[in-house]
Order: structure tokens, then sequence, then C-alpha cells
């Protein structure tokens, strides 16, 4: 398909029908930088109305598979001002709701760093696969910030309680963990058992109808409740208020030098 953007941060591969991404900052475990985010969403753009293309496989080189937001972008929207903290929180919250409302089938296969918005990333996929050794975490408290547009899709996928602890803690936890409390399907021990669970799955996905799969995805979203624009617009002034608060400059500046932020010392 010549009909695919050029990336910068992403590549690409279609095969069979199945779309292949791989989120490509390894000097960085595949941050989320707002270029990327821009890239992914011109992807989904550019496959919406393609019924040839009947399944996303989202996953990471360098065996990660995002490390969350990328902070260099945050101290960029710094220097600009408050509203711009809130517009760059905002369209990774826009990425979000892209890919859960995808008509493609969304597989995730999940190694090594799993966090903040990877997370977050790992949540609004049909199908995740995981290496039992992939760590994942919401760790934006612990930078004195807020998991803002991630946090309702995590709620949703995982349940009120298990993320009120994943998010006031910022625990870490491996594949077999997020296996029990529903954030992923399947976890494997290595990567070829890795590789041959995703060709099963999408085995079985080629299967179904890609028409009736996105019928069927569109009600099951219906029927389960949405993450509304008005609560993650809302999230978006929080997290705004949060980065350019004491805290927030704290927790960043200790990312960034390697150190423990004040209240953790």
């Amino acid at each position: 398909m010549n009909s695919l953007p050029d990336c910068q941060t992403l590549l690409l591969e279609l095969h069979n029908g199945v779309l292949h991404i791989t989120l490509n900052r390894p000097e960085c475990r595949n941050a989320m930088s707002l270029q990327m985010v821009a890239e992914l969403r011109s992807v989904l753009a550019a496959v919406r109305d393609k019924p040839g293309v009947r399944a996303l496989v989202i996953g990471g080189v360098g065996g990660h598979f995002c490390a969350g937001g990328d902070i260099k972008d945050m101290a960029s929207a710094h220097a600009q001002g408050t509203s711009a903290h809130r517009d760059t929180n905002r369209v990774f919250g826009v990425l979000l709701q892209e890919v859960q409302h995808a008509p493609q089938v969304v597989i995730t296969v999940l190694q090594g760093a799993v966090l903040g918005g990877g997370l977050g990333l790992a949540c609004v996929s049909d199908i995740a696969l995981a290496d039992h050794q992939a760590q994942f975490g919401l760790p934006e408290t612990s930078l004195g910030l807020l998991p803002a547009q991630i946090a309702p899709f995590v709620v949703q996928r995982i349940g009120l309680t298990e993320t009120r602890r994943l998010a006031l803690t910022a625990a870490r936890f491996d594949g077999h963990q997020a296996r029990r409390m529903g954030l992923v399907h399947f976890v494997e021990h290595d990567p070829q058992a890795l590789a041959e669970r995703l060709d099963e799955v999408l085995a079985h996905v080629l299967c179904c109808a890609p028409g009736a799969n996105a019928a069927t995805k569109k009600l099951l979203l219906a029927s389960a409740g949405e993450p509304s624009n008005a609560l993650l617009d809302q999230a978006a002034e929080w997290f705004s208020e949060a980065v350019s608060g004491a805290e927030g400059v704290e927790g960043t500046l200790a990312f960034v030098q390697k150190r423990k932020p004040g209240w953790a010392s």
C-alpha cells in the first residue's frame, strides 16, 4: 500500500492484511514524542477506511515497548507556558481514543518498558501479548505529575481498585501480574514464543470478517462506556497545573538529573 505516510519515529510493514507498526526511538526506550504521536495518528487515519488492512500490530524496537512520554517535549512545553502543557497532554488522549476506535483489530506486543503512555496504549488494544519480564507501571505521581490522559483508559481496562493502587504508588509489575489483572491476555517466556503466539492470534483474527469485526468492536465499546472528552479535557487542565507546579518542576528535574525528588529523599 503506497498510501502509508512517511514516518521517522515508526517502522511500518504491511503483510497479508496486517500492518506492523513498530515504535522506533531506541535511544529513549521508544518514549512517546509529539512527533511519534502525530505519526501514529496519521497512520491510523491512512488505514481507517482501508478494509484490506485487517489488523494493526504495535510493538517497539530494542526490546522495549514504550517508556512513556518524552520528558524533552515536556520541558519544551514548559517554556511555552501552561496552555502548551495542556495541549501537549490532551493530544495523547486523542491518540488513545483513535487507537481504541480503530476499525481494525489492534494487537500490542509488550516487552521491556511498558510505562505511562506505553501502558495506556496497551490498555486501548483489543488483544495484548506480553513478555513475562516486561515492566509495567504508572510512574507519573513519582514525578510530581498525574496520569491524566491514561488513567480513564486504565480504569476501563482493569477496574478502579487496581488502578488506584498502581497510580498512587507508582508500583512496577511484570507480565504475569499484568495477566492476573486482565491488562494482557497472553504471557510468554521468550521472543520465539511471543512471535508464535502473535501468529496464532492473527490466524484467528483473519478468520473473522473485517466488517463484522469492526461493527462488533464498536458495539462492545459502546456497551462498556467510554472515557468522555469532557473528562479528558479536565484531566489535561489538571496535568498542566501539576507539571507547572512545584512538585512537577522538582519531579521532572530530578528525573533528568537521575536523582530522587525531594519528597522521596
